[in-house]
């Protein structure tokens, strides 16, 4: 099959659909583009949503175990049907980080008594504010209950759409939305007591 050039607007489609036969087979080389072509994505999702709750430890397991579910039912994953390669993928992840959150109920840390105090001014100010800033957003997200988390993450940190969150999550459209505008209110609150810190 000839190269098919990075312009094209069916690219990666094809790519996909190519790989995706070829791994069905039984390609062992087609199998490990997949997993190179996939791993990045799923070990993002999973890190994301595993280290607010101390288990980012688990992520090189958790990719593993995705890959290993994902090749178990490659051969019943429709190409014509409504999901992507990459949505099927992140889904079998964030199922998996979410059991994983839900076995450990691991505590987090309280987002009030982990706030630093920020700087006023200056440009080393302004490092420690953005530092700081970060670390708030990063601790607002931990507070999130996983069901929120995983909304948010797949939507601010891997660029789903709502409908492919309520895919990948299986839940309606509007619990889309509403955990999506929960998780926001929460982290302006969040922010909005880092900045009256």
């Amino acid at each position: 099959m000839p190269a098919m050039s990075p312009s094209t607007p069916n690219a990666p489609i094809e790519l996909d659909r190519a790989l995706v036969e070829q791994a069905k087979r039984g390609d062992r080389a087609a199998s490990r583009r997949f997993i190179r072509r996939y791993q990045r994505p799923v070990a993002s999702v999973l890190r994301r949503m595993l280290r607010p709750s101390g288990l980012d430890h688990l992520t090189e397991d958790l990719a593993q175990e995705t890959f290993v579910r994902a090749f178990a039912a490659l051969p019943r994953f429709d190409l014509d049907g409504p999901a992507r390669v990459s949505t099927w993928l992140l889904k079998i992840a964030t199922r998996l980080a979410l059991q994983q959150i839900q076995r450990r109920r691991i505590v987090t840390e309280t987002l009030e008594a982990a706030t630093d105090t920020v700087p006023a001014s200056g440009s080393a100010d302004a490092t420690a504010h953005r530092a700081a800033l970060g670390r708030a957003i990063e601790r607002a997200v931990a507070e999130l209950p996983p069901p929120h988390r995983a909304a948010f993450v797949l939507r601010e940190y891997e660029g789903l759409d709502y409908a492919e969150i309520a895919d990948v999550l299986q839940i309606d459209l509007g619990t889309v939305k509403s955990r999506l505008n929960r998780a926001r209110t929460a982290l302006r609150k969040a922010l909005a007591e880092q900045r009256h810190d």
